[in-house]
């Protein structure tokens, strides 16, 4: 059970750092990469939203993709999480948890995926960010031993 224990945190962390996180626009020296609009889906994200590769991990593509996608919303941060209310159940997604404040938490599962979007509201200059994580749903978690 120990070794188990150790094996998928070690796992997790070689498939971790054989992914590349996908950056928009072309690659140098020949190679080809794609735009994280290509790699999740154009209806996946809400109009406008200002991507941020830095802080974005995305693995797969099309419906299969899975990882992490930070963006820039702008001002109208509503606007992103009624794109999300209003679209996401017409894809086959099924809105599990919703809450709504300065900093917006929506939970959906579609088939073996779960999705969490996160909208945070800027401050008096800032605008809105949007942190969308795609997981399988029934992943083996181990948990941690109790001492």
């Amino acid at each position: 059970m120990k070794a188990l224990v150790y094996l998928l945190p070690a796992s997790l962390l070689m498939v971790a750092c054989t992914a590349t996180p996908l950056q928009s626009g072309s690659g140098t020296s020949g190679e080809k990469t794609q735009s994280p609009v290509d790699a999740v889906g154009q209806s996946t994200l809400p109009p406008g939203v200002t991507f941020r590769p830095e802080n974005s991990l995305i693995i797969g593509a099309g419906e299969q993709w899975v990882g992490r996608v930070v963006a820039d919303v702008g001002r109208d941060v509503e606007a992103a999480f009624r794109f999300f209310i209003d679209t996401y159940p017409a894809q086959g997604w099924t809105l599990i948890s919703s809450v709504r404040g300065k900093t917006s938490l929506l939970v959906f599962t579609k088939q073996d995926r779960t999705a969490t979007v996160e909208l945070s509201e800027g401050g008096m200059m800032g605008g809105g960010a949007l942190v969308l994580t795609v997981s399988p749903r029934n992943a083996a978690v181990v948990a941690p031993p109790r001492r």
